[in-house]
């Protein structure tokens, strides 16, 4: 059963970068979308970035275009988003989600109901 596990986060300044992982035991990266989403206190949990495994495709939100680059590591079985240029806004708890249904990621990568296996989230804390 699909265990994900998120490690990384930390409390840095604007502008700096970090790099969340997410091993998720107990699962194969064959066919499946494997998301980050993220919550800040008051606020609805969001997609931000998320990878179909077999092919590699990749899919951003807007409000992290240019600065967030999602990947994996088959071998490892681990996701990695990797941050950079990183704001006060993007302050919160970012979580590692799998579709253990093992659909690609598709138009909807980004929907909290398909995922259903979650980490228990790693805090990213910028300021300014």
């Amino acid at each position: 059963q699909a265990q994900p596990v998120e490690s990384g986060g930390g409390s840095v300044q604007a502008g700096e970068s970090l790099r969340l992982s997410c091993v998720v035991s107990g699962f194969t990266f064959t066919e499946t979308c494997m998301a980050w989403f993220r919550q800040a206190p008051g606020k609805e949990r969001e997609g931000v970035a998320a990878i179909s495994t077999r092919y590699g495709a990749t899919y951003r939100s807007d409000s992290v275009e240019g600065r967030f680059t999602v990947s994996q590591d088959k071998d490892k079985s681990t996701v990695y988003l990797q941050m950079n240029s990183l704001k006060p806004e993007d302050s919160a708890m970012y979580y590692c989600a799998v579709d253990s249904l093992r659909r690609p990621c598709g138009s909807s990568w980004s929907s909290f109901g398909r995922f259903d296996r979650w980490g228990q989230g790693t805090q990213v804390t910028v300021s300014t």
